[in-house]
């Protein structure tokens, strides 16, 4: 039952991210590192090593692909701006992996809850935007 379950959130997760603007497939990228972050700092507190090491690798992974997506070409300070907070967060969640440490989740978990929040403030007519434009 669980590998069903586990089957079709996938399936549906590929669906929603198929059909999805770029700007909705960085809001879910945003949840789900938020998401990993809580399951590690959960399994830290329950000194489940198995499932911090899971739940940090993926929070790591998403962090790094929000990185790896900035234009660094883009005119202005933000891309720059953020890459150095992902940069922080990618550290602070590899310290809270080796140490153990739910303040170092928790920083970076403040730190992407305020990016996301700026991200979801962002007008839906302004959601298609490329720096082609």
């Amino acid at each position: 039952m669980r590998g069903s379950l586990q089957s079709y959130r996938k399936v549906s997760l590929d669906s929603s991210i198929a059909v999805a603007s770029p700007h909705k497939v960085i809001q879910m990228m945003f949840a789900g590192a938020l998401e990993r972050l809580a399951q590690g700092r959960y399994a830290i507190e329950q000194n489940n090593l198995e499932l911090k090491g899971v739940s940090l690798g993926k929070a790591i992974s998403i962090v790094a692909g929000l990185n790896s997506s900035l234009n660094m070409e883009a005119e202005g300070d933000v891309a720059g701006n953020l890459s150095a907070l992902y940069d922080f967060m990618l550290q602070r969640i590899s310290d809270a992996n080796v140490n153990n440490d739910v303040k170092a989740i928790d920083d970076a978990s403040d730190i992407l809850r305020t990016i996301k929040e700026a991200w979801d403030t962002i007008p839906s007519d302004l959601h298609e935007l490329t720096s082609q434009n």
